[in-house]
């Protein structure tokens, strides 16, 4: 390799993460992280949920601090927007003119949030950094009623911390039930309930056609009143940067399954890529997941420092809903079977298995870590292309963990 090093575009978890990585695999040239925030690298999960609720003035969750930057002779540059790659001679070339070389890039740029495209969606709010975080928190607490449109896991989420802070909410979604995308309705119905039982109105399958002044108007022409409005409805893959670079786009930044973008010199990872997936008939995914955004990291890293390692990780999602905890293994759309078992009075997973009787996802609810367990040992079932017997799956006297012997 040159004196250029590596370069990572991006300072969220794969940014930090891909640090890190480096640094483990032996990699001891140059290392340059460069983020268009002025803040550190930090996690992102707490934006939706314990920033807005904690009385304490909120800080950002540091994925990498000062101290550990130096120690890790990383270059960060701060407070820079990258705006084209120079793939020819191998360069990022930033806002105010700059051009950092590289020998390896990672673009690590995430998702951006989706906007409300009607009358008047520009004053909804949305979710994507700590700037935005500390904003709705401030506003959540100048405000006695909010309308959350989107029945998502972050709409879902903003909506439970706005009832904590004692708001009245509704929840619009135009959906025919919320968690459309990768929830088993089963599961989604539990949710609901608790939303519902915590004072949260649900307006299901409901359309909207207007955010205005101290509310939103829904298409029956009822009108929503509220101080404030947040959009959670999904997220765009960032690809502005890799799209004018004219590397391949297919739902996000295509990747191979070694996250190589069609530049062999530039990889990708988290949210803004997507790539095949050797698990499931390697079917093109694209993952907006924390694990997800480790766990390429390191194998984008790897491949980076001439590895020809495929990304075979099993998918893993969670989410907090008031005192329940939902978790998601795997991919559950691929199952045309499924096989519940009930593990507690208020908990319970579901297996879902494909035509071949093959485990290749996992959905659970319920209190606290009450589900953890048989979700991660699902997690390691899915890994091994386990076909598990369906009895056993279903009892839950017997330990899911007997699966993986032999």
């Amino acid at each position: 390799m040159s004196d250029a090093g590596m370069v990572i575009v991006g300072g969220g978890m794969a940014g930090a993460r891909a640090i890190v990585s480096l640094r483990a695999g032996g990699f001891e040239g140059p290392v340059t992280l460069i983020t268009e925030e002025t803040l550190l690298p930090y996690d992102r999960p707490p934006l939706s949920k314990a920033m807005l609720t904690d009385e304490n003035e909120p800080q950002p969750v540091l994925l990498l601090d000062e101290g550990m930057l130096a120690s890790l002779k990383a270059i960060l540059v701060r407070g820079a927007r990258a705006t084209a790659i120079d793939r020819t001679n191998k360069a990022v070339v930033l806002e105010d003119g700059r051009a950092i070389s590289y020998d390896k890039l990672l673009i690590a740029t995430g998702a951006k949030p989706r906007r409300l495209s009607i009358e008047g969606g520009e004053l909804a709010y949305t979710l994507r950094d700590f700037a935005d975080g500390d904003h709705l928190r401030s506003r959540l607490r100048q405000a006695r009623s909010a309308a959350i449109v989107g029945g998502g896991f972050i709409g879902l989420e903003v909506a439970s911390s706005a009832r904590k802070l004692g708001l009245v909410v509704t929840l619009i979604e135009a959906q025919p039930r919320i968690l459309m995308r990768g929830v088993p309705e089963e599961i989604a119905r539990v949710v609901q309930q608790r939303h519902e039982d915590a004072g949260v109105t649900m307006e299901i399958g409901t359309a909207l056609t207007a955010v205005e002044t101290g509310g939103v108007r829904l298409a029956d022409g009822r009108k929503v009143k509220a101080d404030i409005v947040v959009a959670g409805i999904g997220a765009a893959p960032e690809i502005a940067l890799a799209q004018s670079a004219g590397l391949a786009i297919e739902n996000g930044i295509a990747c191979d399954a070694g996250l190589r973008t069609s530049d062999p010199d530039i990889f990708a990872a988290g949210d803004c890529c997507s790539f095949p997936h050797g698990l499931f008939g390697h079917k093109r995914m694209r993952l907006e997941a924390w694990r997800n955004a480790t766990d390429q990291a390191n194998v984008a890293v790897e491949n980076m420092l001439g590895g020809s390692k495929s990304y075979l990780a099993v998918p893993w999602f969670w989410s907090d809903q008031y005192e329940l905890s939902l978790q998601i293994a795997g991919s559950p759309a691929e199952g045309v079977e499924t096989i519940r078992r009930q593990t507690g009075e208020q908990a319970f997973v579901m297996f879902h298995l494909d035509g071949e009787g093959r485990i290749v996802g996992a959905s659970g609810i319920g209190p606290g870590n009450s589900i953890a367990r048989d979700v991660k040992m699902a997690e390691m079932l899915i890994a091994r292309r386990a076909v598990p017997p369906a009895a056993v799956l279903a009892d839950p006297t017997v330990q899911l963990k007997a699966l993986l012997k032999g």
